[in-house]
């Protein structure tokens, strides 16, 4: 029988697994060496790094990651040792974008603005921002992608240089957090690239910390007015406070935490432990549709104002970034263990494709753009 340790937090945590052996549910931050001494196979989310340290004289034979990032691997310790290794590329790619989505409205309807006169620069072009990108398009926004490791492996979409990103109205990233390399993205955006950006841009991170240099972010938005979205932080949990009294949206890296999100990768994790194996996927990883998933609508006089209406009635962005700036009032110890808490005790949140809208007095412009955003229509 294997000994599996697996991260509290992932979703089917215990019931996905114990078809391979005991499962041991352990909080990410509190996995250590002398835990997987006699241990077999491992599973964590992104706080956890999987490196010697951790590894070194323990029977680890399998990882997985339940995450589509995977900057806290040493993938040369793993191939050295021989261990095998897995992630969950894509999991929670509309979990991203629907969090976009979110925000943008959040912001279009604060401060009057509508989509069709913004232009979007998307830094990043795998499965996530493909998605964002699609509904950006539907959205009405003009569309700029920035993908130099696509662009050289020839991927025929239109790409142009990040200095011509910088100059869009709106500015997301979904790269991953690369440490070297000609395609580096560590402090990718610093003093100089920040210094690009437009007065008033919309700026927004919720691919890893590390990529915006948070110190530099903070000067830039006060030189250059912009409106900032952060899901991620450098230093998790340890942020900068002084970033987050200058945030207009912070949430505590929760925007892939639809619980589609969670469940793909669990999934994708639980199926390569399978073939690894060498067994059968027996478990059902079905999900009941959620509770109140009829939605009525009318339209109001913006388009802007009726999708925010409708998306604040199944996800309320607005309620993650309250929740995270109570952590002003904290000592330092507290504020560390209450960005976990949240992201541990957070709330169901399911997808857009799982809810109806009705849409009986909706013109065919908004129906069509709700069925782009994968609502459902009756």
């Amino acid at each position: 029988m294997l000994n599996i340790v697996v991260d509290e937090n992932i979703a089917f945590a215990s019931t996905a697994f114990n078809q391979f052996g005991k499962v041991t549910l352990i909080p990410g931050r509190k996995i250590t060496n002398s835990i997987l001494k006699n241990v077999d196979v491992l599973i964590v989310r992104s706080i956890t790094s999987v490196d010697g340290n951790l590894l070194k004289n323990t029977k680890v034979k399998f990882v997985g990651t339940a995450t589509i990032g995977t900057d806290h691997i040493d993938f040369e310790y793993l191939k050295v040792n021989n261990i095998y290794f897995a992630d969950a590329k894509g999991c929670n790619a509309y979990s991203v974008a629907e969090y976009i989505v979110a925000a943008l409205l959040n912001l279009a309807v604060k401060f009057d603005f509508k989509f069709q006169s913004k232009s979007i620069g998307i830094v990043g072009v795998g499965n996530v921002g493909s998605k964002v990108a699609v509904f950006a398009k539907a959205l009405g926004m003009n569309v700029l992608l920035n993908d130099p490791p696509l662009k050289r492996i020839g991927d025929k979409r239109d790409f142009v240089d990040l200095d011509e990103i910088l100059q869009c109205d709106i500015v997301t990233i979904h790269t991953p957090l690369n440490l070297t390399g000609i395609d580096r993205t560590h402090h990718l955006f610093d003093k100089y690239n920040l210094s690009k950006l437009k007065d008033g841009t919309i700026f927004i991170n919720t691919s890893r910390g590390a990529i915006v240099n948070n110190l530099d972010l903070i000067n830039a938005i006060d030189k250059k007015n912009l409106k900032v979205v952060l899901d991620v932080w450098e230093n998790e949990p340890n942020f900068n406070e002084d970033l987050l009294r200058k945030v207009l949206i912070a949430t505590p890296h929760i925007a892939g935490y639809s619980f589609e999100g969670k469940v793909n990768g669990t999934k994708l994790v639980y199926e390569s432990l399978c073939k690894y194996l060498e067994v059968d996927f027996t478990f059902d990883f079905k999900l009941d549709k959620p509770q109140n998933s009829n939605l009525d609508s009318e339209y109001e006089d913006r388009i802007e104002i009726t999708l925010n209406k409708i998306i604040s009635a199944i996800y309320s962005i607005k309620k993650d970034d309250d929740k995270m700036k109570k952590s002003y009032v904290m000592n330092f110890q507290e504020r560390l263990e209450y960005f976990d808490l949240q992201r541990k005790n957070y709330p169901t949140r399911r997808e857009f494709n799982n809810y109806t809208v009705n849409s009986k007095f909706m013109n065919e412009e908004v129906k069509n753009l709700l069925k782009k955003l994968r609502f459902n229509l009756s």
